[in-house]
């Protein structure tokens, strides 16, 4: 399904992506980890809308989600990490690069206490980030590592691309302006594939932002940047999603199509000893997944978040993605929902989008000027062919 208004405003475009990839972040929670199967037994059904937590009122302590409170419409750290890069570009006010992460998000993460809905209290936000995420802390501000390195080592995940959203919605309808500014940005977090991702899926939301893009031209302007093995995994998951019309087809073809670029293994819980290393062989899966997906969907938002949630294993942050892509084509994200997700993790949905939309238009401002400048410049030079 197309979206409905090509001539869909760029606030429309942000809000629709940056919604759409909480709510999806949101519906995604409490079933990630699992598989189809285990979803399916779990929930007498697929799920096809907000759930609570998969194991109940025991979610302070069942392992291993403890003490996460996953579902009901809380979001987790893709969103978290999604309007933190946000503030950053509220504060900067111009472009990113690696050391503005080290500059301005690392210290939003360690000094400023939030609202972690998870948590159901106010925290730090590193005290809920991953891991992987932990890793910018240790290194940008105990280690001083440079950082345009400083992604080097960490395990490679979607960590980086989980929350780049913000870097294609900055350069919508610029998609290799947006590769190239979240592949600086990343490298403070991520390395190979993982770093990899992050560009592209930037790319992936600039396109969708684009005047009549449609889910298959935002998937042939991520085959057009992505390298390695990224780009060999979103081929083959999206022609084997071009076969589908139904997410519940496609489920277990888009897991095998995906699964020998996956270092993660069939167990998600218990990856194998090769995972998550680099490798210019491998991609992330979440990535390849959600383009799937909204291929599957043909870009309709409910479907292909629906898709993205009952596929299982990281379907958070596959649905994120999704969410984002087919927000910003243009697809409405089902109101009650949103409101709903907004409520429950409360959080203000819609200024974060209104804020990127406003630094957006300073920044096409500047890159104008910019451009203006050089141009000027090179006719400066005396090329004959810049004279007319």
């Amino acid at each position: 399904m197309r979206p409905k208004n090509p001539r869909t405003s760029l606030e429309d475009r942000i809000t629709g992506a940056l919604v759409g990839a909480a709510v999806g972040d949101a519906l995604g929670g409490p079933v990630e980890g699992y598989s189809p199967d285990q979803i399916l037994e779990r929930h007498s059904g697929r799920v096809h809308g907000i759930v609570g937590p998969w194991n109940g009122e025991a979610w302070r302590t069942a392992r291993p989600l403890a003490p996460y409170h996953k579902g009901d419409g809380h979001v987790t750290d893709d969103t978290l990490m999604t309007h933190a890069l946000i503030r950053v570009y509220d504060r900067v006010r111009d472009h990113l690069d690696a050391y503005a992460i080290a500059d301005h998000l690392v210290p939003d993460l360690m000094t400023t206490p939030r609202w972690i809905p998870e948590l159901e209290q106010e925290a730090l936000p590193l005290h809920r980030i991953f891991l992987a995420e932990k890793w910018l802390v240790a290194r940008l501000h105990y280690g001083h590592v440079d950082p345009r390195e400083a992604g080097v080592g960490n395990i490679v995940n979607c960590g980086a691309a989980m929350y780049m959203a913000p870097v294609g919605l900055v350069n919508a309808a610029n998609p290799t302006a947006a590769h190239t500014e979240a592949i600086d940005i990343a490298g403070a977090h991520q390395s190979s594939y993982g770093r990899e991702a992050a560009g592209v899926f930037a790319a992936a939301v600039a396109a969708a932002t684009t005047p009549g893009a449609t889910p298959d031209s935002v998937v042939t302007t991520a085959l057009s940047l992505a390298k390695d093995g990224t780009r060999t995994a979103i081929e083959k998951v999206c022609e084997e999603a071009s076969r589908h019309t139904d997410f519940e087809s496609a489920l277990i073809p888009l897991r095998e199509a995906v699964a020998p670029y996956d270092t993660v293994g069939p167990d998600y819980r218990a990856p194998s000893l090769g995972a998550r290393r680099p490798s210019r062989l491998h991609s992330i899966e979440e990535l390849p997944v959600a383009l799937g997906m909204l291929l599957v969907s043909r870009g309709d938002y409910r479907h292909a978040v629906l898709g993205a949630v009952n596929y299982g294993r990281d379907c958070d942050s596959i649905a994120t993605m999704t969410g984002a892509l087919a927000g910003a084509l243009g697809s409405p994200v089902p109101e009650d929902w949103s409101k709903q997700v907004a409520e429950a993790s409360r959080l203000d949905l819609w200024q974060p989008a209104a804020t990127l939309t406003a630094v957006t238009r300073e920044i096409f401002e500047r890159d104008v000027h910019r451009r203006r400048a050089h141009e000027s410049a090179f006719i400066d030079l005396g090329d004959p062919r810049c004279s007319d």
